[in-house]
């Protein structure tokens, strides 16, 4: 994809790096689908970088907006679904 992600200049190098590959995650649920506790495990920790949930909503929203892709679509479809499933949008 040629975008831009969303990300607050003020989070580290590493935290950067974790939020780009949640954001990767959510990508590969749409492309090819991803297993529920591989995406689960970097949502808990884009939810360390990202505590708010105001922030979280408008970072989800920025990135929906310029990839179609919904972080909150994905991530609830996973909370329903079982450990080990592979998660598929």
């Amino acid at each position: 994809m040629e975008y831009q992600y969303p990300i607050d200049y003020h989070w580290s190098t590493e935290e950067i790096v974790d939020v780009i590959k949640f954001f990767e995650q959510i990508e590969a649920a749409y492309e090819r689908g991803i297993e529920r506790d591989v995406l689960m495990a970097s949502y808990r920790r884009f939810k360390e970088i990202v505590p708010s949930k105001a922030e979280e909503k408008k970072i989800c929203g920025e990135f929906e907006e310029i990839s179609g892709y919904s972080s909150y679509r994905t991530i609830k479809k996973a909370k329903e679904s079982e450990s080990g499933q592979l998660i598929k949008m």
